[in-house]
């Protein structure tokens, strides 16, 4: 267990007792905290009005009035957290505080060293209502498992390397790379890399870089003290604090300026970030996953993307390949997600016709995983049937493909009216036996169910994609 640190948090103390005030200010000091003491309601408004607080320790009985006071007139700013201290016995003024707006309370008499604790535990609650409220401003949910199918066993072998890799070193985690077309699955696999992971009850942080304004986004990322900016009217913890002890996932991170690229660089070796209209540096503990569908080897060689920032990524790389190059998979994902869109629907699970699945084939799949997803989508809200057969589906099909290749194997096919090409289909068929057969004729024959010989006159007399031996 990491040692507790509550290095860059400012902390006011508010107790009257000048001895108590001592040995809580020592006992937080050494834990690396900037602390400032007062004995009294009036000057504990005056050190507010001067300073933005992380944290306030606040007496009830002071010399001058109630401490509670300060939360009735609501002195502090909503980025600073409350921790009531209220002699024995004073439950009812506790609740009151926290009614008010207290985030905690500890009774007297209590043992100063548990007070890191309680500051510590401030800190999590403060850390969690930051995460809560980027959630809700996202608009995507936690994907499922990551599948991999037979076609990306290689990019399984590596993420497995990766997280075994995690689970030894626990700590100061190494960023990782993920990159592939728009639509692969980026954000899915740094989900399973992140729960897959020693850091899996802690924080996963989403963040899309080609959202954010560019005007916003530094103060986003690493948040902002009062008036760092004209709308700044209270400090804003940023989002590498608040997945502090997990994961912050930068996706489409090439979209920051070269300046915050900087930043985003410092902060991942340095494990320290500074708020915008700061002076101090702030401990984080992030493990970064970045991810992007652009090169970024030749961003880099454009003075597009820094350098620096490529190499210190580039230790852990992921290359998730299209949609279009992993074959039958395709199919197999399209059952997994069949299961997971009828059970949103409340819908019972529907099957996919055989024509239906050589149409998803064919398809070139341009907006890849997602773009999958949507046309299952729309073939359950659309298609009447029992099965679907994606006889509307938007997407091109992939000329490299041909539908017709197979149509005619189907048991309701139907002979166009300008005719069938017979010597064409023949031709297909060989093709498919000696592919099948790996190119041996004896073996192509028998699957055709017709003599050697006949095959070979048909190979003597036109020509083939496939070799071919006896």
């Amino acid at each position: 267990m990491e040692p507790l640190t509550l290095a860059g948090l400012d902390i006011l103390v508010v107790e009257d007792e000048l001895l108590l005030r001592k040995q809580i200010v020592g006992t937080l000091e050494r834990m690396n905290a900037d602390v400032s003491a007062v004995g009294t309601l009036a000057a504990a408004r005056r050190m507010l009005a001067e300073q933005i607080f992380d944290f306030v320790l606040l007496d009830v009985n002071l010399p001058d009035g109630l401490g509670t006071g300060l939360l009735q007139e609501r002195a502090f700013p909503l980025a600073t957290s409350v921790i009531v201290m209220t002699a024995q016995g004073g439950v009812a003024g506790a609740v009151e505080a926290m009614r008010l707006g207290a985030a905690d309370f500890i009774s007297k008499p209590f043992d100063v060293s548990e007070m890191p604790l309680v500051v510590a535990r401030a800190q999590r609650s403060r850390q969690s209502t930051r995460l809560e409220e980027h959630r809700r401003n996202e608009d995507g949910k936690a994907g499922d498992a990551f599948f991999f199918g037979e076609a990306m066993t290689g990019l399984k072998v590596m993420a497995e390397k990766i997280l075994a890799a995690d689970q030894r070193l626990k700590t100061a985690l190494s960023p990782v790379l993920i990159q592939g077309e728009t639509g692969t699955g980026k954000t899915t696999i740094a989900r399973w890399l992140h729960r897959g992971g020693p850091r899996a009850s802690q924080p996963l942080v989403e963040v899309n870089c080609s959202a954010l304004p560019e005007s916003l986004a530094e103060s986003e990322l690493f948040g902002h003290e009062r008036g760092a900016f004209t709308d700044a009217r209270s400090m804003r913890i940023g989002l590498f604090e608040a997945a502090n002890g997990g994961t912050l996932f930068l996706d489409e991170l090439p979209s920051l300026s070269p300046s915050l690229q900087a930043k985003v660089l410092k902060a991942i070796e340095e494990q320290r970030i500074r708020r915008l209209g700061g002076t101090k540096e702030i401990p984080v503990d992030v493990r970064v996953i970045a991810a992007t569908h652009r090169n970024l080897k030749e961003m880099v060689a454009a003075g597009q993307f820094r350098e620096d920032l490529f190499h210190r990524l580039d230790l852990y790389r992921i290359f998730i390949p299209p949609l279009r190059e992993r074959g039958e998979d395709i199919v197999k994902l399209a059952d997994l997600l069949m299961v997971q869109l009828c059970r949103r629907h409340r819908l019972a699970v529907r099957k996919i016709s055989p024509a239906g699945r050589q149409r998803l084939l064919a398809c070139a799949w341009p907006g890849n995983v997602r773009e999958l997803a949507h046309e299952l989508e729309r073939a359950i809200v659309f298609e009447d049937g029992e099965v679907l057969t994606f006889e509307n589906l938007q997407t091109p099909i992939d000329p490299s493909k041909p539908l017709e290749q197979t149509e005619w194997l189907r048991t309701d096919f139907v002979f166009p009216g300008e005719g069938f090409k017979l010597e064409e289909a023949i031709a297909r068929l060989v093709r498919q036996a000696l592919k099948q057969s790996g190119g041996n004729v004896s073996a192509a024959a028998r699957l055709l169910g017709v003599s050697r010989d006949y095959l070979r006159y048909r190979l003597a007399g036109k020509k083939t994609d496939e070799g071919c031996d006896g």
